[in-house]
């Protein structure tokens, strides 16, 4: 039976208690059907209300729990002030604290993953790990509208990719190699971009070979 509790909720209001519950049977149960149910249960919530809450079942279940991930981290951040590092310092903290927050279980994310890979359910992982980079730059300030903004946000999504994987499969003490390998990463970013900077400034005091050859055809340009 409903409790008082749940029993006056809407749909939309059951989202977040039902989501809780499921997230008690991910790591056994995956993203699954099962563990939605199992939750309604525990919850004390009927089948029907919790198809109402998720029509799209567990998948929305997950994308739900991702975005309140990412907006959980978005305040992190602010209470952090990252904005006040220096950009290196700020993303690196983004990083860490997103694998360091407290709903964040590595068998969840495991299982988690393992469903944003299935082909159906590509789009909405990449949707994702865009958004959170892109919640990672606006962190530290970053007001880019050129290409620049579509390039920090595919570098930093595959940094953060990769130590995402790294940190699945990290037994060291308090994830001490995981923050080493994305030590390791940013600074291979960084020399990427000083070197594209050091390119850029090269080729902008190049001598123009359009000007140069207007010159072999106009002396005097």
């Amino acid at each position: 039976m409903p409790t008082e509790k749940t029993e006056d909720m809407t749909p939309e209001e059951l989202r977040t208690p039902l989501l809780a519950a499921m997230l008690q049977h991910v790591p056994f149960d995956g993203w699954s059907t099962a563990a939605l149910k199992l939750a309604a249960k525990d919850s004390a919530i009927s089948a029907e209300m919790a198809e109402l809450a998720f029509p799209r079942g567990a998948i929305e279940a997950l994308e739900l729990h991702l975005r309140q991930a990412d907006k959980n981290l978005a305040h992190a951040l602010a209470d952090k002030n990252v904005q006040a590092m220096k950009i290196r310092e700020g993303i690196t903290e983004g990083i860490r604290t997103r694998l360091k927050m407290p709903s964040t279980n590595r068998e969840v994310v495991r299982r988690g993953l393992a469903v944003l890979a299935l082909p159906q359910n590509i789009a909405l992982g990449s949707k994702s790990l865009w958004r959170t980079a892109d919640i990672m730059w606006k962190a530290v300030g970053d007001t880019s509208t050129d290409h620049n903004w579509y390039t920090k946000r595919a570098t930093l999504s595959a940094v953060y990719s990769a130590v995402l994987l790294y940190w699945l499969n990290d037994d060291s003490e308090d994830y001490a190699d995981t923050w080493a390998f994305l030590d390791r990463r940013i600074e291979g970013v960084m020399k990427f971009e000083k070197t594209k900077f050091q390119i850029k400034k090269a080729l902008e005091n190049a001598p123009s070979l359009a000007r140069f050859l207007g010159r072999l055809r106009y002396p005097g340009i």
